[in-house]
């Protein structure tokens, strides 16, 4: 018996003998038309050859158990809509991620130090914020080292602060947002002295 030639058949039925049989090779067929549109729609995301290839295979394997769920009429468009969506979930789930260690990093003017910072700039960049952090707590009125040591140096919670120092919520985090305020403004006058010498 001769093998069938599937390049014939449309999306729709391949999709249709599929969903009958749960037969792959049905998806395998969609895979060798469509893995160039869907790889093109991951690389605007990623701009990244490895994550999107990588998302390409995501997509195809999570063809195989949504197309037994869902009644598909027109197949590109659907497919392009399913690679969007994973694309800008993943793209979402990653800049949260970057955007929450930026956040940390920027708030807190380096107070807090991040294990994956290994580029040299920015290791040199935290080494040098990190010799004048603590003169530059000392410099702080009372009510901000206090504060800022306890949130930071000590991984304290604000109510945590607040219950070790009897300042109320709203205190403790207006003493932490001026204290960071006026660390900055510290570490900035010292780097701008290391740059005239």
């Amino acid at each position: 018996m001769a093998k069938e030639d599937y390049s014939t058949i449309s999306d729709e039925e391949l999709i249709h003998r599929y969903r009958n049989s749960h037969e792959t090779l049905y998806i395998g067929e969609l895979y060798q038309r469509y893995t160039h549109l869907v790889f093109g729609v991951c690389m605007k995301y990623f701009r990244n050859q490895a994550e999107a290839e990588d998302a390409t295979m995501q997509i195809f394997e999570k063809l195989i158990a949504d197309l037994k769920k869902h009644h598909v009429i027109a197949f590109k468009p659907w497919l392009h809509t399913v690679v969007k969506n994973h694309c800008m979930m993943k793209f979402r789930k990653d800049s949260t991620e970057s955007k929450k260690k930026t956040i940390l990093k920027y708030e807190t003017g380096d107070v807090v130090e991040n294990p994956e910072e290994n580029h040299q700039e920015m290791a040199l960049e935290k080494e040098f914020v990190l010799q004048h952090l603590h003169e530059g707590i000392q410099e702080l009125k009372g009510e901000q080292r206090v504060c800022i040591e306890l949130f930071y140096l000590k991984d304290k919670s604000y109510n945590e602060v607040s219950e070790a120092t009897g300042y109320t919520l709203n205190e403790v985090k207006s003493f932490i947002q001026n204290g960071k305020r006026n660390l900055k403004i510290f570490i900035s006058s010292k780097n701008e002295q290391t740059k005239r010498g």
